[in-house]
């Protein structure tokens, strides 16, 4: 079966540039570039929604010159899509510049009724801050119980998280989707971001569909 929801952890973008002998910065770009084969082969694939983790809350302890580069990556993509993907974003964007913020509006209103696949950037995201703020909203409503907890969730508007992948030869979650990961399939890939391509969605929900799913039964 078809994972209907993939999570990306897009890792070594940066690695991946300084072995190409280009500065950090300079992975972004490629990252992006991987992103729209991957975001293609998922819908080709039948996948409903695909999340990925572009930003994290502690990713602010980077260096200004990645971040920036990061950023004006991001801007660029949100002010130049024109395809038929929805896309969403996840995460407190009121912390991020105000040019960034107009531009992801932009895109989430203009894509909004786009259908097939939705591609949920995660953008100054974490799964901890994500959990505080969903149990605030039900403290501050009187009710607490699974149902009111997972609708106050990032996720909410997407299918369960089936599967959650990792390049760059990293074994950990860093944060991402913590509640929604439970009983997500997980795969760690050594290849790099930038070098995904639509083989590797392949592979991955070939991996997938190998994989006994008991949900703790």
């Amino acid at each position: 079966m078809t994972p209907r929801h993939i999570g990306f952890i897009m890792d070594g973008n940066g690695r991946w540039a300084t072995a190409q002998g280009l500065s950090r910065a300079d992975g972004y770009p490629a990252g992006l570039l991987a992103l729209r084969r991957v975001i293609s082969r998922c819908k080709e694939r039948g996948v409903e929604a695909v999340s990925v983790y572009a930003f994290s809350t502690e990713n602010w302890a980077r260096p200004d010159s990645e971040k920036e580069a990061i950023f004006k990556v991001v801007d660029t993509f949100n002010r130049t899509y024109d395809g038929d993907t929805k896309i969403t974003y996840s995460g407190n964007i009121a912390m991020l510049p105000d040019y960034l913020e107009d531009s992801i509006c932009e895109i989430e209103d203009r894509t909004k009724d786009n259908p097939g696949t939705v591609l949920n950037i995660c953008f100054n995201y974490g799964g901890r801050d994500d959990l505080l703020h969903a149990a605030e909203i039900c403290f501050s409503h009187g009710r607490f119980s699974k149902e009111t907890f997972e609708r106050a969730l990032a996720s909410s508007h997407l299918p369960p998280l089936d599967c959650v992948v990792r390049t760059g030869g990293e074994m950990r979650l860093s944060n991402f989707m913590l509640y929604e990961a439970a009983y997500a399939e997980l795969i760690f890939l050594v290849k790099n971001w930038p070098d995904m391509d639509e083989t590797d969605v392949d592979k991955i929900i070939e991996l997938f569909e190998k994989r006994k799913r008991t949900f703790g039964a």
